[in-house]
């Protein structure tokens, strides 16, 4: 049976071609991009990639879009930034041929945290439900962490992609910017504005706690301390904006009511 691959994409010069070697055996490989200015589409083309252009309309709405332009019989949806290890290239070639296939199954993923990989503290296997008959799973519709839903009976393959999303503590710190503000917005809305000790203090710190010590975290040397130290400040940052949003809301209530 076929299979392809769906991708979105901006700017991704410095990922795609590794994701893409990693996928070229596929017998269609979707690319939804939204305005690339680097190399990334021209990379693309090198691999025979299907290019489509279209506005930035969310992760989850844009991924669901990738997926939606795929013919094959099955889908792998991927992130720009991640790469599918041989061991399941090779699994996932033997799915496609069983009679007694799940209709969509869960991979394993090891992210990379300055280039080292982040076994420890709950980093790994970071499950991801990423593989699935076509129009047995989408992602639900919501502003950061995006998840697939998936319908029918789900399973597990044990080969194990690589996920090099933090190459430098510039761009974790950038990342964990952005999505603190889009997590802040979700609790914003949620009516979550208020000031409290427990989510800005103590909860993170509980957090790194649990991760470093408790699940082992301070195994992954260095990187591990940064990666678990930095991930409970993000969970800060993430209750202080959205008291910042409220703050700021009440303040521009009260100037118009003068």
């Amino acid at each position: 049976m076929s299979i392809s691959v769906a991708l979105i994409t901006k700017d991704e010069e410095q990922n795609i071609r590794r994701t893409l070697e990693s996928v070229k055996w596929a017998d269609e490989i979707v690319v939804v991009d939204s305005g690339s200015t680097d190399r990334t589409l021209e990379i693309a083309r090198e691999y025979g990639a299907k290019i489509y252009s279209e506005p930035w309309k969310g992760f989850s709405a844009q991924k669901n879009s990738s997926i939606q332009k795929c013919t094959g019989a099955w889908v792998l949806s991927l992130d720009a930034d991640e790469e599918i290890l041989p061991n399941l290239v090779k699994e996932i070639q033997e799915v496609v041929k069983s009679p007694n296939a799940c209709d969509g199954y869960n991979i394993r993923r090891r992210n990379h945290f300055m280039g080292r990989w982040i076994r420890w503290g709950g980093g790994y296997p970071d499950e991801k439900l990423r593989f699935f008959k076509r129009g047995a799973a989408l992602f639900e519709e919501r502003a950061v962490h995006e998840v697939m839903q998936g319908k029918g009976k789900i399973g597990m393959l044990y080969g194990d992609m690589n996920h090099h999303a933090y190459p430098n503590l510039t761009l974790f710190t950038e990342h964990m910017n952005r999505y603190s503000t889009l997590g802040a917005e979700i609790n914003y809305a949620k009516g979550k504005s208020g000031f409290s000790v427990l989510n800005i203090v103590i909860s993170p710190i509980v957090r790194f706690v649990y991760n470093y010590f408790f699940r082992l975290g301070f195994l992954d040397g260095r990187e591990g301390l940064l990666f678990h130290l930095y991930h409970s400040v993000y969970m800060s940052w993430k209750y202080s904006k959205a008291w910042e949003m409220g703050r700021n809301k009440r303040s521009a209530a009260a100037g118009a009511a003068k």
